[in-house]
């Protein structure tokens, strides 16, 4: 059985088969203007244009004005829209000196004091350095994709000099009766109301130091790992509602709900 477009395009178009279809459906199928003809006897006849256009009637209907809908090609306009420049992205980042810089085509290494960092850059975006040592992302092309991957990549090059040099850290509370924790050797070593304490190893690149059994410091150079093993750390004991029970971050707030009511008297 031919389709509603095949009908149409072939010139054998009729009513009976596709009775859900209107004049208008019709129309917008081939994108064209509607034209008025009369119908003869129900049959489908090519109209006398001289493009060769073919048209379709809608039905059997006698000596009833209906919709002939010539099949031409339609056209569609692309408008090019240029997207503003990202105000984090113009931004430029001024390398300190102890951080050496190695840029090579699209990769990028960092090397500093407290550890080296590397990166590829995606075609959206180039980096480009000066003479006096400052480092600057720019879009290559104008697309919203690389709109979005401006200002993303230049705070993960702002993130990559400022952890070499200086580094980040991120801290964590323990809130409940019995939950602590410590460091042995390699290992985070968590209580946190289980049965069993949790272990976590420690990677590498991190340091984790434990304050008065309920506080975690997370260090390092390299921001993302930093996030993920605090991230890691939480999903253990995530804070709850009631009682704000849990491990949170020290500048997390956790809101709080009410809970049940005792019976009034």
């Amino acid at each position: 059985m031919l389709s509603l477009r095949e009908a149409v395009e072939n010139g054998v178009f009729n009513y009976s088969l596709f009775p859900n279809q209107n004049s208008f459906a019709i129309a917008m199928l081939n994108g064209v203007k509607l034209n008025r003809v009369k119908h003869q006897g129900g049959i489908v006849e090519k109209a006398n244009d001289p493009n060769n256009l073919r048209s379709a009637f809608l039905g059997e209907r006698n000596g009833i004005f209906v919709s002939s809908v010539p099949v031409t090609r339609v056209g569609f306009l692309r408008k090019i829209v240029e997207c503003k420049e990202s105000r984090i992205g113009k931004q430029p980042i001024v390398v300190p000196s102890n951080v050496t810089i190695t840029l090579e085509g699209q990769d990028l290494k960092v090397k500093g004091p407290l550890g080296e960092l590397s990166r590829t850059y995606p075609r959206e975006v180039r980096v480009q350095r000066d003479e006096s040592g400052v480092i600057t992302v720019k879009k290559a092309l104008e697309t919203r994709r690389a709109n979005q991957m401006h200002g993303l990549f230049r705070t993960l090059t702002d993130n990559m000099v400022v952890g070499v040099s200086k580094g980040f850290e991120k801290r964590l509370q323990l809130v409940g009766v019995g939950y602590r924790a410590m460091v042995e050797g390699k290992d985070l070593v968590l209580n946190l109301g289980f049965s069993h304490p949790v272990r976590m190893a420690i990677p590498d690149d991190l340091k984790v130091k434990v304050e008065e059994n309920t506080r975690i410091i997370v260090s390092g150079y390299d921001k993302c790992n930093i996030g993920q093993f605090a991230a890691s750390v939480r999903k253990w004991r995530p804070p709850e509602p009631y009682k704000g029970k849990g491990v949170k971050y020290a500048d997390e707030i956790v809101r709080r709900k009410e809970g049940k009511a005792g019976k009034k008297k």
